[in-house]
């Protein structure tokens, strides 16, 4: 990708509230564990890429301290890559150069596959790429602001991450592709579904093969990978060069050691019973603590992972309830001793994960499909697209 040579074609998709550096640091540490010393030390990213979850440019350009705590880098971690997210070519351009310049990125990905009505109705996210003008703007913007700030005889690498459009009657995808190959972007990832889908439905690996077979560059797929079995499903499927793992590796951070066995030819590890598990649960919340410095606020947000771990286990209403609510480390360690922890991994445990739902009727702009270009209205108004956000 680029001058990053990535050893396992395997990438932990960018997630809002998810894929911090706990999280992160969790997936590698995993995905690390099944690969000798020689396949460690061969590649910048040897057992793949762990992206964090999204910020703004308008947040980081502002200054804002949470967004600029959320992309400070993990000491351990092998390349830093953060997803960004803007409507503006100038300031994502803006925030690009603060990134590397600064040395929080080595590797930047840009958001255009967001389906959140919030994101959508105001132009951004997966509506942009119908916008052909602002979306080659942005890129273009971004890949010039990443080289011109690498350090000498570098270059940091930008990549693309979309869907394959609004609906099956305004596809994007292919032309999208090919813009952001044109502007120089090093790799292109696509969730195989549209904006209307949300997470409903399958991925359609049909459209991964298509834009595979449109472009020069890496292309990586998306949508429904939940085992090691998936992931080479789609690979063979489609010819992508990786696979982008998102909702399947929620509760699941040893889905990266089953997915690098798989890809590197070794036996795949045994899903872990549920000792193991306790014992994953609470090495993410002791990095939790250590990374927020605020053991409350800590156990607030490991609250939504303890369920995803969990999930299938039979724990009984009253104690899931108690591990919900849970407040100190000292807590979560004494209550999860108490579990049934013999229990091999359920069946239930497995397959899909996450969101899934229904299509949403996508919500766009008034008058947004009229056009493949913005209109000076549209553009006036686009900034609405970055108002009242957190910044992640």
């Amino acid at each position: 990708m680029g001058p990053l040579s990535i050893g396992t074609p395997v990438i932990l998709a960018p997630m809002a509230g998810v894929t911090d550096l706990p999280f992160r640091r969790l997936c590698r540490e995993f995905g690390e564990s099944v690969l000798d010393g020689s396949q460690l030390a061969a590649t910048d990213a040897p057992s793949g890429l762990y992206v964090m979850e999204m910020v703004t440019a308008r947040a980081l350009t502002e200054g804002n301290p949470e967004t600029w705590r959320m992309v400070e880098p993990d000491p351990t971690e092998r390349v830093r890559s953060v997803q960004l997210y803007g409507v503006d070519p100038v300031s994502m351009g803006e925030a690009t150069r603060s990134l590397v310049r600064g040395g929080y990125a080595d590797h930047v990905d840009l958001n255009f596959g967001c389906p959140v009505p919030k994101v959508t109705k105001r132009g951004g996210g997966a509506a942009l790429p119908w916008k052909r003008d602002l979306f080659q703007a942005i890129v273009r913007s971004v890949v010039a602001a990443a080289d011109e700030s690498a350090p000498a005889a570098g270059h940091v690498p930008v990549t693309v991450k979309m869907r394959i459009g609004i609906d099956g009657d305004h596809a994007t995808a292919l032309e999208a592709g090919r813009l952001a190959q044109n502007a120089g972007v090093s790799a292109v990832s696509l969730h195989a579904r549209t904006q209307e889908q949300y997470y409903s439905g399958k991925a359609d690996l049909e459209w991964i093969a298509r834009l595979k077979d449109s472009l020069n560059i890496p292309v990586f797929g998306n949508g429904d990978i939940f085992s090691a079995s998936d992931a080479e499903r789609m690979m063979d499927a489609t010819g992508c060069d990786a696979v982008v793992i998102g909702r399947g590796c929620q509760g699941r951070p040893w889905l990266f050691a089953e997915l690098s066995a798989a890809l590197h030819g070794k036996a795949v590890p045994d899903s872990p019973n549920l000792a193991q598990v306790r014992q994953t649960i609470l090495r993410h919340a002791a990095l939790m603590v250590d990374t927020m410095g605020d053991e409350l606020r800590a156990m607030r947000e490991m609250r939504k992972h303890i369920g995803w771990y969990l999930r299938g286990f039979a724990v009984g209403g009253e104690t899931r309830g108690a591990l919900g609510l849970v407040s100190s480390y000292v807590e979560l360690e004494e209550r999860t001793a108490s579990l049934d922890l013999d229990q091999p991994f359920p069946a239930a445990a497995h397959g899909a994960r996450g969101r899934a739902g229904s299509p949403k009727r996508p919500h766009l702009p008034d008058g947004w499909l009229d056009s493949r270009d913005l209109t000076p209205w549209e553009r006036e108004k686009l900034h609405l697209a970055e108002d009242g956000g957190s910044g992640g």
